[in-house]
Protein backbone atom coordinates (compact mmCIF):
# COMPACT_ATOMS: atom_id res chain seq x y z
CA UNK A 1 0.00 0.00 0.00
CA UNK A 2 1.26 3.21 -0.86
CA UNK A 3 1.04 6.65 1.20
CA UNK A 4 0.44 9.71 -0.51
CA UNK A 5 1.10 13.05 2.16
CA UNK A 6 -1.21 15.57 1.44
CA UNK A 7 -0.53 19.34 0.10
CA UNK A 8 -3.76 20.55 0.13
CA UNK A 9 -2.62 24.62 -1.45
CA UNK A 10 -5.40 28.26 -0.93
CA UNK A 11 -4.22 31.00 -1.89
CA UNK A 12 -0.73 29.91 -2.81
CA UNK A 13 -0.17 28.60 0.86
CA UNK A 14 -0.05 25.18 2.19
CA UNK A 15 -3.21 24.58 4.83
CA UNK A 16 -5.28 21.74 6.41
CA UNK A 17 -9.01 22.12 6.74
CA UNK A 18 -11.12 20.43 8.89
CA UNK A 19 -14.62 18.68 8.01
CA UNK A 20 -13.89 20.16 4.09
CA UNK A 21 -15.04 23.86 6.21
CA UNK A 22 -12.87 27.04 4.76
CA UNK A 23 -13.76 28.27 8.30
CA UNK A 24 -11.91 25.74 9.73
CA UNK A 25 -8.51 26.05 7.61
CA UNK A 26 -4.85 26.06 9.69
CA UNK A 27 -2.21 27.18 7.69
CA UNK A 28 1.19 25.33 7.54
CA UNK A 29 3.54 26.48 5.43
CA UNK A 30 3.75 29.99 3.45
CA UNK A 31 5.47 28.32 0.65
CA UNK A 32 4.09 24.57 -0.08
CA UNK A 33 6.96 23.63 -1.84
CA UNK A 34 8.95 23.88 1.39
CA UNK A 35 6.15 20.78 2.34
CA UNK A 36 6.53 19.05 -0.86
CA UNK A 37 10.37 18.70 -0.31
CA UNK A 38 9.89 18.15 3.28
CA UNK A 39 8.01 15.42 3.07
CA UNK A 40 9.85 13.78 -0.81
CA UNK A 41 13.40 14.46 1.70
CA UNK A 42 11.61 12.04 4.71
CA UNK A 43 10.61 9.07 2.60
CA UNK A 44 7.28 9.97 0.20
CA UNK A 45 7.25 8.04 -2.81
CA UNK A 46 4.27 10.44 -4.31
CA UNK A 47 2.70 13.17 -3.29
CA UNK A 48 -0.95 14.35 -3.44
CA UNK A 49 -1.66 17.69 -4.12
CA UNK A 50 -4.88 19.61 -3.59
CA UNK A 51 -5.90 23.25 -5.40
CA UNK A 52 -9.01 23.99 -2.90
CA UNK A 53 -9.23 27.74 -4.70
CA UNK A 54 -10.09 24.84 -7.42
CA UNK A 55 -12.40 23.21 -5.74
CA UNK A 56 -14.30 25.78 -3.87
CA UNK A 57 -14.45 28.29 -6.71
CA UNK A 58 -14.15 25.74 -9.76
CA UNK A 59 -11.17 27.57 -11.40
CA UNK A 60 -8.05 26.55 -10.98
CA UNK A 61 -6.22 29.40 -8.72
CA UNK A 62 -2.99 27.73 -7.94
CA UNK A 63 -1.42 26.38 -11.74
CA UNK A 64 1.63 28.19 -10.98
CA UNK A 65 2.73 26.92 -7.63
CA UNK A 66 1.46 23.13 -8.16
CA UNK A 67 3.43 23.11 -11.74
CA UNK A 68 6.64 24.52 -9.74
CA UNK A 69 6.13 21.70 -7.16
CA UNK A 70 5.60 19.17 -9.62
CA UNK A 71 8.68 20.12 -11.62
CA UNK A 72 11.31 20.43 -8.56
CA UNK A 73 10.19 16.90 -7.17
CA UNK A 74 11.91 13.91 -8.98
CA UNK A 75 8.49 11.79 -7.21
CA UNK A 76 5.39 11.44 -9.29
CA UNK A 77 2.62 13.81 -7.77
CA UNK A 78 -1.24 13.35 -8.42
CA UNK A 79 -2.99 17.19 -8.21
CA UNK A 80 -6.81 17.72 -8.34
CA UNK A 81 -8.99 20.50 -7.28
CA UNK A 82 -11.24 22.35 -9.70
CA UNK A 83 -11.04 20.79 -12.91
CA UNK A 84 -14.42 20.21 -14.61
CA UNK A 85 -13.69 20.15 -17.97
CA UNK A 86 -11.33 18.30 -20.48
CA UNK A 87 -8.96 21.40 -21.11
CA UNK A 88 -8.16 21.78 -17.21
CA UNK A 89 -7.42 17.99 -16.98
CA UNK A 90 -5.32 18.34 -20.38
CA UNK A 91 -3.58 21.42 -18.62
CA UNK A 92 -2.95 19.66 -15.47
CA UNK A 93 -1.02 16.63 -17.61
CA UNK A 94 0.44 19.00 -19.42
CA UNK A 95 2.35 20.87 -16.34
CA UNK A 96 3.67 17.14 -15.25
CA UNK A 97 1.06 15.34 -12.96
CA UNK A 98 1.62 11.69 -12.82
CA UNK A 99 -2.12 11.70 -12.31
CA UNK A 100 -5.07 14.02 -12.53
CA UNK A 101 -8.04 13.48 -9.54
CA UNK A 102 -11.66 14.47 -10.86
CA UNK A 103 -14.08 15.15 -8.46
CA UNK A 104 -17.62 17.43 -9.04
CA UNK A 105 -17.32 16.43 -13.18
CA UNK A 106 -17.82 12.97 -12.92
CA UNK A 107 -20.62 13.56 -10.91
CA UNK A 108 -22.17 16.51 -12.84
CA UNK A 109 -20.87 15.77 -16.33
CA UNK A 110 -21.80 12.52 -17.77
CA UNK A 111 -20.47 13.30 -21.32
CA UNK A 112 -17.34 13.70 -19.28
CA UNK A 113 -17.27 10.45 -17.79
CA UNK A 114 -18.37 9.06 -21.08
CA UNK A 115 -15.95 10.13 -24.08
CA UNK A 116 -13.82 13.25 -22.94
CA UNK A 117 -11.53 11.21 -20.98
CA UNK A 118 -10.77 7.60 -22.83
CA UNK A 119 -6.95 8.43 -23.59
CA UNK A 120 -6.39 8.99 -19.61
CA UNK A 121 -8.10 6.75 -18.31
CA UNK A 122 -5.36 4.77 -16.84
CA UNK A 123 -4.32 7.77 -15.29
CA UNK A 124 -7.47 9.42 -13.73
CA UNK A 125 -8.72 9.22 -10.34
CA UNK A 126 -11.75 10.04 -9.02
CA UNK A 127 -12.44 11.58 -6.35
CA UNK A 128 -15.20 9.85 -4.44
CA UNK A 129 -16.06 12.55 -0.94
CA UNK A 130 -18.84 11.33 0.91
CA UNK A 131 -21.20 12.73 3.92
CA UNK A 132 -23.44 10.54 5.82
CA UNK A 133 -22.76 8.32 2.88
CA UNK A 134 -23.75 10.27 0.46
CA UNK A 135 -21.25 11.85 -2.78
CA UNK A 136 -20.51 15.65 -1.73
CA UNK A 137 -19.69 18.17 -4.35
CA UNK A 138 -18.13 21.95 -5.69
CA UNK A 139 -16.33 21.25 -2.88
CA UNK A 140 -18.14 19.09 -0.25
CA UNK A 141 -20.92 22.22 0.06
CA UNK A 142 -23.44 20.26 -1.76
CA UNK A 143 -24.39 16.48 -0.69
CA UNK A 144 -25.80 14.49 -3.89
CA UNK A 145 -28.63 11.95 -4.21
CA UNK A 146 -25.53 9.40 -5.32
CA UNK A 147 -24.67 6.84 -2.59
CA UNK A 148 -21.14 6.92 -2.49
CA UNK A 149 -21.09 3.06 -3.02
CA UNK A 150 -23.54 2.92 -6.05
CA UNK A 151 -21.37 6.05 -7.42
CA UNK A 152 -18.26 4.23 -7.48
CA UNK A 153 -19.90 1.04 -8.92
CA UNK A 154 -21.20 3.50 -11.90
CA UNK A 155 -17.87 5.26 -12.37
CA UNK A 156 -16.12 1.20 -12.39
CA UNK A 157 -18.50 0.57 -14.79
CA UNK A 158 -17.05 3.84 -16.87
CA UNK A 159 -13.68 2.38 -17.56
CA UNK A 160 -12.28 4.50 -14.31
CA UNK A 161 -10.87 2.20 -11.59
CA UNK A 162 -8.52 4.54 -9.93
CA UNK A 163 -11.05 5.78 -6.70
CA UNK A 164 -10.21 8.36 -3.50
CA UNK A 165 -12.38 7.60 -0.91
CA UNK A 166 -12.94 10.49 1.88
CA UNK A 167 -15.30 10.33 4.67
CA UNK A 168 -15.42 14.35 5.03
CA UNK A 169 -16.92 13.79 9.01
CA UNK A 170 -13.43 12.42 9.25
CA UNK A 171 -11.18 14.80 7.81
CA UNK A 172 -8.90 16.43 9.77
CA UNK A 173 -10.32 15.58 13.00
CA UNK A 174 -7.11 12.96 14.23
CA UNK A 175 -10.22 10.74 14.71
CA UNK A 176 -9.31 8.08 12.59
CA UNK A 177 -10.88 7.22 9.35
CA UNK A 178 -14.05 5.24 8.72
CA UNK A 179 -12.67 1.65 8.12
CA UNK A 180 -16.56 0.37 7.39
CA UNK A 181 -17.10 3.05 4.69
CA UNK A 182 -13.59 1.80 3.15
CA UNK A 183 -14.14 -1.60 3.74
CA UNK A 184 -17.79 -1.36 1.29
CA UNK A 185 -15.56 0.73 -0.64
CA UNK A 186 -12.81 -1.95 -1.69
CA UNK A 187 -15.72 -4.34 -2.41
CA UNK A 188 -16.75 -2.61 -5.30
CA UNK A 189 -15.69 -5.17 -8.05
CA UNK A 190 -12.55 -3.52 -10.21
CA UNK A 191 -11.86 -0.45 -8.28
CA UNK A 192 -8.44 0.60 -6.62
CA UNK A 193 -9.34 2.12 -3.63
CA UNK A 194 -6.93 5.28 -2.02
CA UNK A 195 -8.59 6.07 1.15
CA UNK A 196 -8.74 9.42 2.88
CA UNK A 197 -9.61 11.35 6.03
CA UNK A 198 -9.05 10.80 9.60
CA UNK A 199 -6.00 8.83 9.15
CA UNK A 200 -4.07 9.17 12.39
CA UNK A 201 -2.41 6.24 13.68
CA UNK A 202 -0.01 3.26 12.61
CA UNK A 203 -3.33 1.05 13.62
CA UNK A 204 -5.08 3.31 11.12
CA UNK A 205 -2.99 2.28 7.84
CA UNK A 206 -2.57 -1.63 9.14
CA UNK A 207 -6.35 -1.62 9.51
CA UNK A 208 -6.64 0.64 5.95
CA UNK A 209 -4.49 -1.71 4.28
CA UNK A 210 -6.52 -5.09 6.14
CA UNK A 211 -9.34 -3.25 4.12
CA UNK A 212 -7.91 -3.91 0.62
CA UNK A 213 -7.19 -0.27 -0.15
CA UNK A 214 -4.18 0.41 -2.08
CA UNK A 215 -3.13 3.73 -0.91
CA UNK A 216 -3.44 6.23 2.38
CA UNK A 217 -3.55 9.76 1.88
CA UNK A 218 -2.14 11.71 5.19
CA UNK A 219 -2.84 15.50 5.75
CA UNK A 220 -3.30 16.91 9.50
CA UNK A 221 -1.54 13.86 11.76
CA UNK A 222 1.53 14.39 10.00
CA UNK A 223 1.58 18.38 9.97
CA UNK A 224 0.35 18.10 13.69
CA UNK A 225 3.51 15.66 14.34
CA UNK A 226 0.82 13.14 15.55
CA UNK A 227 2.60 10.08 13.02
CA UNK A 228 5.57 10.12 11.05
CA UNK A 229 5.73 9.81 7.33
CA UNK A 230 8.54 7.00 7.66
CA UNK A 231 6.15 4.69 10.44
CA UNK A 232 3.58 5.07 8.40
CA UNK A 233 5.49 4.20 4.79
CA UNK A 234 7.08 0.91 7.24
CA UNK A 235 3.56 0.09 7.89
CA UNK A 236 2.51 0.39 4.93
CA UNK A 237 4.55 -1.65 2.93
CA UNK A 238 5.78 -4.45 5.65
Amino acid sequence: MRIYPAVDIYDGKCVRLKEGKLAKMEMFYENPLDAAKMWEQKGAKALHIIDLNGAFDGKTGNSKVIEKIIRSLSIPVQVGGGLRNVSGIKEAFNTGAARVIIGTAAVLDEELLETGLKKYIDKMIVSIDAKDGNVAIKGWVNVSEFSAYNFASKIVGKGFRNIIYTDISRDGLLKGPNIDGIEKMCNVEGAKITASGGITSIDDILAIKEAGAEGAIIGKALYAGVLKLEDAIKAAED
